[in-house]
């Protein structure tokens, strides 16, 4: 009989898989005993997609999030989208006055691609983190992390000083009213302020995050430490996406980097936050793609001089605090638009590229499983860690121009601790259905992540 190391990449992962879809006992899966055995005490698990239309993306992360809230403690799902929209979430989650169910707490999801937090899946995950909540003295949370909503944050930062400091409201109004001549466009904003069409607001965004903080305990202790600090995320959001939006007609990197270090540095703070309202350290569960959280210098985009949260992550809190778990896919049907603000479609994966990871995984005959690539002395997780092409699909799908449009090289095993591999998956429902089609028009655009 042969060794390990004399089988075929296939066969060594097929060796060494973790086979997932097994039958609950006591109402619970237990096909995820040893991934949360490899998570051990970290306090940071960073759960990804390979796309952002996958339905069995979002529910095995769901069923994840479950067990560590229930069985780790963790209090808090940090995830891909702008602080105020999940914020709104986070209020409802944790049964304060507003929204009566999880799909009208989603409604503030309106901007493009709406269908990845206003879907049928996340409506059961924010009912069930309501339920617990309800069920529990924890309270688990649900938080943004991303820097797209500009103008709302603003309309939440004036929110608050109306009702903390009036005085300090309207110095904030004449502040913002920079932006006001561009119509609450905020790439409008960026393309003017960039190549010298109008002023920069960056000193009038910069010095209004400074304000609040100056009367950081007097606001704290009159509206809430949790109030104040939601309102400080908005305020630094502003200041963040306004150079975001400067910088991203100056090329990708420089753009992406500032994206991705605004979400670590949220995260950050976000720890900051929780530790000190509970008076041990938090734990924080997070979704995101995969680009976001598998460790950049473990992929060509390294070369680039990109870095991302995943790495970040680990170079702050340290390995052993922190747990990188990827996800895959072969082939089946996605959410995806065909252009950046288009409607969605179910559009059709293509099966993997020849030799890609999504190939070789698919070579194993195994519908479901999971890899842990930190297992020490693994044949699978040494070969796993040479460079191979690798799939991701953003909120843009182009099948037409796949290799160029949605694949780099990565080194797996470096990239990730743990992957997990679902070969055929189907398309996220919408919560709105209307508009969405399954024919694919003319693909012209790069891939949005």
């Amino acid at each position: 009989m042969p060794s390990v190391k004399d089988l075929s990449l296939a066969d060594r992962i097929r060796h060494e898989a973790r086979l997932c879809e097994g039958p609950a006992v006591s109402g619970r899966r237990r096909d995820y005993d040893r991934l949360l055995d490899m998570i051990g005490d970290a306090r940071f698990v960073l759960l990804g997609e390979a796309t952002h239309g996958t339905a069995e993306f979002y529910q095995e992360r769901a069923h994840l999030t479950r067990r560590l809230v229930m069985e780790k403690g963790f209090t808090a799902v940090a995830v891909e989208a702008d602080w105020p929209d999940a914020y709104r979430v986070n209020r409802y989650v944790r049964g304060q006055p507003g929204d009566n169910s999880a799909e009208e707490a989603l409604d503030g999801f309106r901007r493009f691609p709406t269908w990845m937090w206003r879907n049928l899946d996340v409506v059961d995950v924010v009912e069930w983190l309501r339920g617990y909540n309800d069920a529990n003295t924890g309270q688990v949370g649900f938080y943004g992390l991303d820097l797209y909503s500009m103008f709302t944050s603003i309309e939440e930062v004036l929110r608050f000083l109306d009702q903390a400091d009036p005085d300090a409201a309207q110095r904030a109004r004449e502040r913002y009213s920079c932006f006001d001549h561009y119509h609450q466009d905020s790439q409008r904003y960026g393309y003017a302020a960039a190549f010298g069409m109008s002023a920069s607001c960056e000193r009038a965004v910069i010095q209004q995050l400074r304000d609040l903080q100056t009367k950081a305990f007097d606001y704290a202790r009159h509206e809430g430490h949790d109030e104040f600090f939601t309102a400080q995320q908005n305020a630094r959001l502003v200041m963040n996406a306004e150079e975001y939006y400067r910088t991203m007609f100056q090329g990708r990197v420089s753009s992406w980097n500032l994206r991705d270090r605004h979400m670590a540095d949220t995260l950050e703070a976000l720890d900051a936050h929780l530790t000190g309202r509970a008076g041990k350290p938090a734990k924080i569960v997070v979704w995101e793609h995969n680009s976001h959280l598998g460790d950049a210098r473990a992929t060509e985009v390294a070369d680039l001089g990109e870095w991302n949260v995943g790495q970040l992550a680990r170079e702050h809190w340290g390995r052993r605090a922190v747990r990188l778990i990827g996800f895959s896919t072969y082939h089946g049907t996605v959410t995806a638009a065909s252009a950046w603000d288009e409607p969605p479609q179910t559009k059709r994966v293509n099966p993997g590229l020849p030799h890609s990871y999504e190939d070789v995984f698919h070579q194993t005959a195994l519908s479901h499983f999971y890899l842990d690539l930190r297992q020490a002395g693994s044949p699978a997780a040494e070969a796993l860690r040479e460079g191979r092409l690798q799939r991701a699909i953003g909120v843009v799908y182009l099948p037409r121009t796949e290799r160029q449009s949605h694949y780099f090289f990565a080194r797996l095993s470096d990239q990730f601790d743990a992957l997990i591999h679902i070969d055929e998956t189907h398309a996220v429902r919408p919560l709105e259905r209307a508009g969405l089609a399954g024919d694919e028009p003319p693909e012209t655009y790069p891939s949005g992540l």
